[in-house]
């Protein structure tokens, strides 16, 4: 793993794995054009723990408030298990469709490519056309629109598609605001990113080489330091300005990427 290979692609994680322009697509279409191979496709999920410390970061008073009213207070508990109940169905079908999401669907560039294009037209026109939200405030989603925001998170195991994408997209169509819409994807990332990155470990933990597991701490420092600046800036602007610049962002990447791909095949 050169060097700096691994700096660009922790770079790429943290910057994207909190706006919905899928990290993981990004991280594989680079990997793909640099001719970067990491043992089972580990390092592009494990470096990912470095988001969900910049999230744990950057949110750890809002985590420990909740953390302190969790016993008593019945609107922590609701988001709390709101929180849990979005996360299972992932969860299940991570855990059953690992090997054929790492061996295929990781593998296939041009699949990516397409998703990021289609996943940003989508983006486009829910940014614009949203129905009037009726949640402001993610700590009062009810945990029916949970679990279906949840079912939306499911989407984002085709690469390109996008985690927070899915999520952030399912919420605004469900009835939330742009700004609640991100601060539950925010708080759902942590459960999700936490167990994609034991689950792979577990899988693949005595498949790494000692140069692996160096190649993945630099990525993941790097991810968490390029994460922190995202997950304190996000918020705010979506807040102004709404999700069409990452729609845009999707479909220039994707475009670039096909037609790259295409030529190469030519």
């Amino acid at each position: 793993m050169p060097t700096w290979q691994v700096i660009l692609l922790g770079l790429l994680e943290g910057l994207t794995e909190f706006i919905p322009v899928s990290s993981t697509g990004h991280v594989l279409l680079a990997g793909h054009f640099l001719g970067f191979n990491s043992t089972g496709k580990t390092f592009e999920v494990l470096i990912q723990l470095g988001a969900i410390l910049a999230i744990l970061t950057v949110y750890a008073a809002r985590l420990l408030d909740i953390l302190l009213k969790l016993p008593s207070d019945k609107r922590t508990q609701r988001f709390v298990a709101g929180i849990l109940i979005a996360f299972l169905p992932a969860a299940v079908i991570g855990a059953l469709g690992h090997s054929f999401i790492k061996s295929v669907l990781f593998e296939t560039p041009m699949l990516i490519c397409i998703m990021l294009i289609l996943g940003g037209i989508v983006l486009l026109v829910v940014d614009r056309m949203a129905p009037e939200p009726r949640y402001h405030d993610a700590m009062d989603f009810p945990p029916s629109l949970a679990f279906k925001i949840g079912l939306c998170q499911c989407l984002a195991m085709i690469p390109g598609v996008s985690r927070s994408g899915s999520t952030i997209v399912g919420s605004m169509l469900l009835g939330a605001d742009k700004r609640s819409a991100a601060e539950f994807s925010f708080f759902l990332a942590m459960p999700t990113m936490a167990g994609a990155f034991a689950y792979d470990l577990y899988k693949n933990w005595s498949r790494l080489a000692p140069d692996d597991v160096t190649g993945i701490a630099l990525g993941f420092v790097t991810a968490f330091i390029a994460g922190v600046f995202v997950v304190k800036y996000l918020l705010g602007y979506v807040s102004r300005h709404g999700y069409a610049l990452f729609g845009w962002w999707r479909i220039v990447v994707g475009a670039i990427g096909l037609g790259a791909l295409l030529m190469l095949r030519a």
